[in-house]
């Protein structure tokens, strides 16, 4: 064989074998998503059996979300220390074990520490995991790979909505969540189990001129003592809070504007909404991903934030048109979920790949802020002023001084760091 067969073989393996791998992680992300996606429908039968108030079993979810952000750098250390198959592999594994125990749970303490604290870690380990690995496999398309996961984890919970709906009818919460906690946390495990990291020269490097990518790998307490890394930190946390004041409270507005129950192609309009949102807001990570692995992340940034409060902008100009509230509200989801792919790929592109899953947890503790912050400021606000469009243009503000400084502050700001 010449040695240019050769090469085209072993390109042929290494390009099979990445792309295997993002197989095998866009199913775990997929197999974590439902204990935050499919909440709502347990929150009934949870009320019935723990005798709690609706703002009590809220708690749970809340916990959900912070033990599985705030937890993320010493996720990320773990998974960097102990080898990503390991700790992806007991993610997946506490995600189903925390439904199976929180089926038997008859308290709001035993609710807590299940669905909320083991399912938090369980999905934390894995999101973390999973994005830190594909930075690493994917350095030539870090937008699209890391999208393409994080759409998983956005979409994952359409393929169990019906069946656990039905099967909550039929056989009650706790074999559902038993038997979905079996099912979903195995085939996880198994997922986890062929990941690894790639070896030396089983990735690419970065082919797209327009990335401005470092020279070396910045440990995570170096980073820390960036401004740039601060910079992203603020904008993440900026879109974030902007984007979770709407998905959190988006049921609400949409029945004060009085376009929730109107019909529209024949179906109610607020699930029909939320249907629509949860397809764009899991396309648009891989789209906008694949836009920056060709453009520049700063570019794509700022394209995707402004035209989110653009379409805010619109959807509060035609709030009382149930049509024009379904298909703005999707290209507001359009315009905010893709920060999932752009964020982690724009730090692994500044500080190396080498630590990337724990540098990642510290910025992922962006979501997090963004999930205490939004709904209840956004609730607050509307209570306190009586309408939704001071909660709207904060958002809008929040969205266009993102975008502005993506272009103006963090894309000279990354030229000059990679220089260094």
């Amino acid at each position: 064989m010449s040695v240019h067969a050769h090469r085209q073989d072993f390109a042929a393996t290494t390009t099979s074998t990445r792309w295997f791998q993002l197989g095998l992680a866009l199913i775990a992300m997929m197999a974590i998503s439902s204990p935050q996606y499919v909440w709502t429908l347990f929150t009934k039968p949870f009320a019935g059996v723990t005798g709690a108030p609706l703002s009590a079993l809220q708690v749970t979810f809340t916990l959900l979300i912070v033990f599985q952000t705030f937890l993320s750098p010493a996720q990320g250390w773990l998974i960097d220390r102990f080898g990503a198959k390991v700790l992806i592999s007991l993610g997946t594994a506490l995600s189903g074990l925390g439904w199976v125990l929180a089926a038997y749970a008859s308290s709001l303490t035993t609710l807590y520490l299940t669905y909320g604290v083991l399912c938090g870690i369980g999905t934390g380990i894995v999101y973390v995991g999973i994005i830190g690995l594909m930075v690493r496999w994917f350095p030539d398309r870090r937008g699209f790979a890391t999208g393409l996961v994080a759409a998983g984890y956005g979409m994952g919970a359409m393929l169990t909505s019906f069946p656990i709906t039905s099967m909550l009818e039929s056989s009650g919460h706790q074999r559902t969540l038993v038997t979905f906690g079996i099912i979903l946390g195995i085939v996880g495990f198994l997922a986890a189990l062929g990941l690894r990291p790639p070896r030396a020269g089983e990735a690419p490097p970065a082919a797209s001129p327009t990335l401005s990518v470092t020279g070396r790998n910045w440990i995570p307490t170096e980073m820390l003592k960036t401004p740039l890394f601060w910079l992203m930190f603020v904008m993440m946390t900026m879109m974030s809070t902007g984007g979770l004041m709407v998905v959190s409270n988006f049921a609400s507005f949409a029945r004060d504007f009085g376009v929730a129950d109107a019909i529209v192609l024949g179906m109610v309009a607020l699930p029909l909404a939320l249907t629509f949102d949860r397809l764009t807001n899991g396309f648009t990570r891989p789209f906008f991903g694949w836009v920056s692995d060709n453009i520049g992340r700063e570019n794509t940034m700022g394209i995707a934030f402004i035209l989110e409060g653009a379409a805010i902008g619109l959807l509060i100009y035609f709030r009382q048109d149930p049509v024009a509230f379904v298909l703005l509200s999707g290209l507001v989801f359009f315009g905010w979920g893709e920060i999932f792919s752009l964020f982690p790929s724009t730090l692994t592109d500044s500080f190396g790949a080498q630590h990337a899953t724990t540098n990642y947890g510290f910025l992922y503790i962006a979501q997090g802020i963004g999930s205490i912050l939004g709904g209840p400021v956004a609730a607050l606000l509307r209570e306190q002023t009586g309408s939704w469009l001071p909660v709207f243009s904060i958002v809008i503000a929040l969205d266009v001084l993102t975008g502005l400084l993506a272009l103006a502050v963090l894309k000279p700001m990354r030229v000059r760091h990679a220089a260094e």
